[in-house]
């Protein structure tokens, strides 16, 4: 009976490590859900500003962070023209609200919104083309200056937006 309890004392740890080796299971959380057999492309044209209210870099901090991504998030290769999905659309809203009123009547909170239409083609699967406007708004003290914040603020908006978009075009959930 010693001889065994000897045994298996030794042999527990190789086990153990044989059974955590085996099992061991990989998630990968991307969102993407492509059948890369079938769409191997995407095309993401310049989205243009056509707001009433603009601020230029605006246009290049929305353009890089859809093209990363699709470039971080998939095995798509992005193409100039002909791609087997197809991005294109224009910044549509750039706008400030006045969100809340201190007790002396001015301004307290200023809400922020940017709206975005995207037109979608798939051309692998045109039961997934949609055109549909994509939103998102964040809030500023009144106090400070828009200049001062808007940097910030729209690189916020432009994340939640590029990450709306690309749930829309490529995650099936």
């Amino acid at each position: 009976m010693e001889l065994m309890n000897k045994r298996l004392l030794r042999t527990l740890p190789l086990l153990v490590a044989l059974l955590v080796s085996a099992c061991t299971i990989s998630y990968r959380f991307n969102g993407a859900s492509i059948d890369y057999e079938l769409t191997k492309t995407i095309q993401i044209d310049n989205f243009p500003i056509r707001s009433t209210y603009v601020w230029a870099p605006m246009q290049s901090i929305f353009q890089n962070r859809l093209t990363d991504i699709f470039a971080n998030q998939t095995k798509l290769r992005q193409v100039k023209k002909n791609g087997d999905m197809q991005l294109a659309g224009e910044i549509t809203g750039f706008d400030q609200f006045n969100k809340g009123i201190s007790s002396d009547g001015y301004s307290s909170q200023v809400q922020l919104k940017m709206t975005v239409n995207v037109r979608f083609v798939n051309n692998k699967k045109h039961t997934d083309d949609f055109e549909r406007q994509f939103s998102a708004t964040t809030e500023y003290d009144a106090s400070q200056q828009l200049t001062a914040v808007q940097e910030e603020l729209v690189t916020q908006m432009v994340k939640d937006i590029t990450d709306q978009i690309f749930n829309a075009t490529v995650a099936n959930w």
